[in-house]
């Protein structure tokens, strides 16, 4: 859950770098602002993602930057022993 912004940007959407590994899902904004995804990994292969929130102004013609970066280590779990 990313909470309301207090500047004049507003939460566009959610990408991840690697979907392998890290999957964003089911992106939502609410009408107060509040954003919301589900993020799932693999639990069978190791690797990095990095996961990014976007937000524009609304007034602003353009594409929408990066506003939040999570960094998200896979690692795989035990199959044996």
């Amino acid at each position: 859950m990313l909470k309301p912004r207090v500047d004049d940007k507003r939460w566009t959407a959610v990408r991840t770098s690697a979907p392998v590994f890290v999957l964003a899902s089911g992106w939502r904004v609410d009408s107060d602002g509040t954003a919301h995804a589900s993020l799932r990994c693999a639990g069978t292969r190791a690797g990095e993602a990095e996961v990014t929130a976007l937000a524009k102004a609304s007034d602003v013609a353009g594409a929408a930057s990066a506003a939040f970066t999570l960094h998200v280590s896979v690692v795989p779990y035990t199959t044996r022993g």
